[in-house]
């Protein structure tokens, strides 16, 4: 079985029902007596590649700050075992469940480990090997994925939720349909305002700290996967540490409420395209020509996770647009990295662009 493709448009349009959907879908999932091997982990590991990865920086965030032992890894990093990690359960995702490397894992783990299977696509691959399932549904995905990476986000902040006893009253999805449309109306507005000046940009830096790191890696992945554009994910407190030095006719956007703040007007002051977006106020932004800021709506943490990748996902639609170049496209297809190979109907296999 697999999700049906659709444009990344439609993706956007349809992504805060679906967001809903998938939020009631994985309640009731993890209600199941089928998911206690996964909520009584003591030492969860989650693993995954790509936009999977990126997406567990926020319950790896979400769990330590409630004093659970846990981190994230590659999945190509542990596909001849566990060595050297200390783990009660391998959370593996994966979109389709087809991810070659979070397959292996899977299949590596040693006995006694619980295999807790996240992905959109159910039956995969990767559920027929876990202990412990949980789909979003078999959302309908663009290929440069929309609804499926945020309706991951949403499921990743149910589990944390539900390991550390989160009570049902304090669910952040509630209200996620429409503060999906009016994050992506208003993202519209301001990605449409500078994105001449960011087409133009030779490379890009996203950066972020804490859960928000999710955003960065995602940002950077997007800026590649669909604008064709050089870009890197950097962690706030170590881009300040020597990246930024490299900055020059590049593109800055910046995620975040604390230091991020005076990152982004130093990096506007210095004449850099930067795009802040942000949950505070920030009065100066008129007096920096280069700074764009986008204020997000107060949320909880993982609501406004995914709120950051409605941003992006916007800001990528209007560059690639811009730069003439087909949201559904692909330079390469590596038919080794899902089980079965890639589906070439999948996507238009398009030239490179070069940079202006």
């Amino acid at each position: 079985m697999s999700a049906s493709r659709i444009p990344f448009h439609q993706g956007q349009n349809d992504q805060g029902a679906a967001l809903a959907r998938v939020a009631s879908r994985v309640r009731a999932a993890l209600a199941e007596p089928a998911a206690e091997r996964l909520l009584t982990a003591r030492r969860p590991l989650f693993t995954g590649i790509g936009a999977s990865y990126a997406a567990l920086a926020l319950p790896v965030q979400q769990l330590r700050e409630q004093g659970v032992v846990t981190q994230r890894v590659l999945a190509s990093e542990i596909e001849d075992g566990l060595g050297g990690f200390e783990a009660d359960v391998l959370v593996g995702v994966s979109q389709g469940g087809r991810s070659s490397e979070t397959l292996a894992a899977f299949r590596n783990a040693p006995a006694g480990t619980a295999r807790a299977a996240l992905s959109n696509v159910v039956p995969a691959p990767l559920s027929q090997l876990a202990d412990v399932s949980v789909g979003l549904g078999n959302e309908p995905d663009s290929y440069a994925s929309t609804v499926g990476y945020t309706g991951t986000l949403v499921a990743l902040d149910l589990i944390a939720g539900a390991l550390t006893g989160r009570p049902e009253r304090v669910d952040p999805w509630r209200d996620i349909a429409s503060l999906t449309g009016e994050v992506r109306a208003r993202a519209a507005e301001v990605t449409g305002e500078l994105r001449s000046r960011a087409a133009g940009c030779v490379a890009a830096d996203v950066v972020a700290a804490g859960a928000s790191r999710a955003s960065a890696e995602e940002g950077a992945l997007l800026l590649r996967e669909v604008v064709r554009m050089p870009a890197a994910a950097s962690a706030t407190r170590n881009y300040l540490h020597g990246e930024m030095e490299s900055a020059g006719n590049t593109l800055h956007v910046v995620f975040g409420s604390g230091r991020e703040l005076a990152l982004a007007r130093s990096l506007a002051g210095a004449g850099h395209t930067t795009l802040l977006v942000t949950t505070v106020g920030v009065d100066a932004e008129v007096s920096v020509p280069d700074l764009s800021v986008l204020r997000l709506p107060a949320c909880a943490e993982a609501a406004r996770v995914v709120l950051e990748a409605v941003v992006l996902q916007e800001l990528v639609a209007q560059l690639s647009e811009e730069r003439g170049v087909p949201v559904e496209s692909s330079v390469f297809a590596n038919d080794d990295t899902k089980e079965g190979g890639v589906d070439p109907g999948d996507f238009e296999v398009a030239s490179p662009v070069a940079s202006g």
